[in-house]
């Protein structure tokens, strides 16, 4: 995989933070940040797999064994 180097600007707390959660995990920080945006990547990809299949079942339907049809009415649904 190519590799392009970039530059981030990070506020002193967040970067000396980050520093020992590298540090902590045994990897380099540039190694935690690629691992952190490699998750939030597939995650996002993940949702949105599972979003576009849950949305064309929804379109699809469930059958439900009624045919389309209702066998009740709402005061019989409703009747107290």
């Amino acid at each position: 995989m190519k590799k392009q180097n970039i530059t981030l600007s990070l506020p002193k707390e967040i970067l000396k933070k980050g520093k020992a959660l590298a540090a902590k995990k045994g990897v380099s920080l540039n190694g935690l940040v690629r691992e952190l945006l490699q998750q939030s990547t597939d995650n996002a990809e993940g949702f949105r797999g599972a979003s576009d299949r849950q949305i064309k079942q929804m379109k699809k339907g469930i059958a439900l064994g009624t045919e389309g049809k209702i066998a009740w009415t709402r005061d019989e649904l409703c009747h107290r």
